[in-house]
């Protein structure tokens, strides 16, 4: 199983843990690295290997940021090793739960590449998806004027965002994602 450690400003890194066990049940080798403004940076790097020590089980670690170029992430970027070790900058919850639902049988290469797709097809501007996207409809290929929808340039006229989870869980959970 791929570890994954999140290394973050602050406590964003234990709330995104958090609410992805919400969503999608208690994780197994999951951590957070909280880094603040004034912290001890060889503490905070001490903290990272000892987590990442603690996650990995020989199958890789993804360490996951905050944004790159940010202290979190320097500290993250330093530790990657090749086929290891892997960083993800500009986390948010559908990466994270498409780590969670990949990790146990997919490759740190994998499951890197999909968690790095799913955080950028799930960054969505509510006011130029049509209205049955907005619904809860599958479908959105025309906008009001039936020119194709472009909800990012590589995914023009798709399908609306399907939820990273079966509705039964969504259902079951009462959490709405996608």
């Amino acid at each position: 199983m791929i570890g994954i450690v999140l290394v973050t400003q602050g406590a964003l890194g234990v709330a995104l843990r958090d609410t992805l066990e919400h969503v999608v049940g208690p994780q197994e080798r999951l951590a957070a690295v909280s880094v603040g403004p004034d912290d001890d940076l060889l503490a905070r790097r001490l903290e990272l290997e000892a987590c990442v020590a603690g996650v990995d089980d020989g199958d890789g670690v993804m360490l996951v940021t905050d944004m790159f170029g940010s202290t979190p992430s320097n500290l993250a970027v330093a530790m990657m090793e090749a086929g290891r070790i892997e960083v993800l900058g500009g986390a948010n919850l559908p990466m994270l739960v498409k780590l969670a639902q990949m990790r146990d049988v997919h490759t740190l290469e994998e499951c890197a590449t999909a968690a790095e797709q799913a955080a950028h097809k799930y960054i969505s501007r509510a006011s130029h998806l049509p209205q049955q996207c907005l619904d809860g409809a599958r479908r959105c290929s025309e906008g009001a004027a039936g020119e194709p929808i472009r909800i990012l340039p590589s995914l023009s006229g798709k399908l609306c965002p399907e939820p990273l989870l079966p509705v039964s869980l969504i259902s079951e959970r009462k959490v709405a994602v996608g």
